[in-house]
């Protein structure tokens, strides 16, 4: 007999059955006691007779196999239950160092993130991580429809796409490399090299010394990049609808993870507001008296500005355009002599996403290297593609990790990561 899945339970009662996963719960009324085991797909309540079967010293988080009749028990989880015939130890575990069969855990993150595959089988915590792989397939289908190619690049750069700053060194067989910030290069050279429209989902690092709860050093970026495109307002419009197919698709396959985790699912308004960055300031100036944003809006004007942007347009989103050339990368393309064709999207009064149009042009992105203190010899290989006809072209990057923490309310960004990395965390 094969196993079967907890939540295929229903589909089999009358029949006996064999189940197997971690022992979630266990209440002893004598000769009667109900186990709750949990799998991947659910939890299930399980009846043993222990005048038959014994249980003594059975411990939680044990690994079972349980063999048993399946039936019909609508006030149960899962509207059955399994009558135990046999049970099995696989797997015995010790005592945990934390309790986790807790609807909520109400520990210390460092705690958490100390135990943290055993927090994980926590059923809301681990919520968390298939809502974010659901996140992940719906941004992957989209683009696909769209025409658009998964590549993969490399994490072993010879240089940083933001001049070399923030960047975490590696001895590269006697020579210096770096772990990518980004894979920006490569997205536009994937462009360049006739493919046109493309994505990827991978990590990026940043070596910067905060300790914050929206920053990580190790994060995971969906980025995209296309060619042939009028203007940044055309990325916008895609991250729009790629934005509400992520939505309807996170509710259509991820129904019980988002009950387990109270989470709230935005309506994508057919087009989200927008708003000059420069008219953002002026607005924290004078609705809320912020003076200090200078060129870029800091933690608090991000959620100043997005709660201003709720109550006047009832939307959980905000694109911030027109960014100064001072702050965004070299390869921004630049509008007039200040500002660039460059967009931030905020949610919930976080910053998820930074994009933009690029320049094509091989002598106009040589000199706003050179604008930007950097000498182009350093970026040769980029630079080259650049050369040899490149078109109009530009692209985003979202980070999983915060979009995910706002979509579920997390306090913090570290538990929108399964093994998160900062300042302080190199392990587990």
């Amino acid at each position: 007999m094969e196993r079967i899945l907890i939540s295929e339970t229903r589909n089999f009662t009358g029949s006996e059955v064999i189940i197997k996963g971690w022992l979630h719960r266990i209440r002893n009324i004598g000769k009667i006691a109900f186990l709750l085991v949990r799998d991947r797909s659910g939890i299930i309540q399980c009846v043993v007779d222990t005048r038959e079967i014994e249980i003594k010293g059975l411990k939680l988080e044990s690994v079972v196999e349980i063999k048993g009749m399946a039936v019909t028990d609508e006030s149960n989880l899962n509207s059955a239950e399994i009558q135990v015939h046999v049970l099995d130890v696989i797997s015995q575990a010790e005592e945990l160092p934390i309790e986790i069969n807790k609807e909520s855990l109400n520990l210390n993150l460092d705690v958490l993130l100390n135990n943290r595959a055993l927090s994980l089988r926590n059923p809301k915590i681990n919520a968390i991580f298939k809502i974010q792989a659901a996140l992940t397939q719906g941004f992957s289908q989209y683009l696909v429809q769209q025409g658009f190619t998964q590549i993969f690049t490399p994490k072993i750069v010879a240089e940083g796409t933001e001049g070399g700053t923030n960047l975490f060194s590696v001895n590269y067989f006697d020579r210096k490399a770096y772990l990518a910030q980004s894979p920006q290069f490569y997205k536009q050279m994937m462009v360049g090299a006739g493919y046109e429209r493309v994505f990827e989902i991978g990590h990026v690092y940043r070596a910067e010394s905060h300790d914050t709860k929206r920053h990580l050093n190790e994060y995971v970026s969906l980025d995209l990049e296309m060619g042939f495109i009028e203007n940044e307002y055309e990325i916008m419009e895609l991250e729009t609808e790629l934005l509400r197919y992520m939505m309807l698709h996170l509710t259509q396959v991820c129904k019980a993870a988002l009950e387990l985790s109270d989470a709230h699912i935005p309506v994508v308004p057919k087009e989200i507001p927008r708003l000059k960055l420069s008219e953002a300031i002026q607005i924290l100036k004078t609705q809320y008296g912020k003076n200090n944003s200078d060129g870029d809006l800091d933690p608090e004007g991000e959620v100043l500005i997005s709660g201003y942007v709720k109550e006047k347009y009832n939307s959980d989103f905000v694109f911030l355009t027109h960014y100064p050339q001072s702050k965004r990368p070299m390869y921004t393309m630049p509008d007039g002599d200040s500002e660039t064709h460059s967009f931030d999207l905020l949610f919930r009064g976080l910053e998820i996403t930074t994009g933009g149009q690029r320049i094509h042009q091989y002598e106009k992105l040589k000199n706003n290297m050179l604008r930007h203190g950097l000498n182009p010899d350093d970026f040769e290989g980029y630079l080259s593609v650049f050369r040899y006809g490149m078109p109009p072209h530009g692209g985003l990057a979202i980070g999983l990790e915060r979009i995910t923490a706002m979509l579920l309310g997390l306090e913090n960004i570290r538990e929108a990561a399964s093994f998160p990395r900062d300042r302080n965390r190199l392990t587990p």
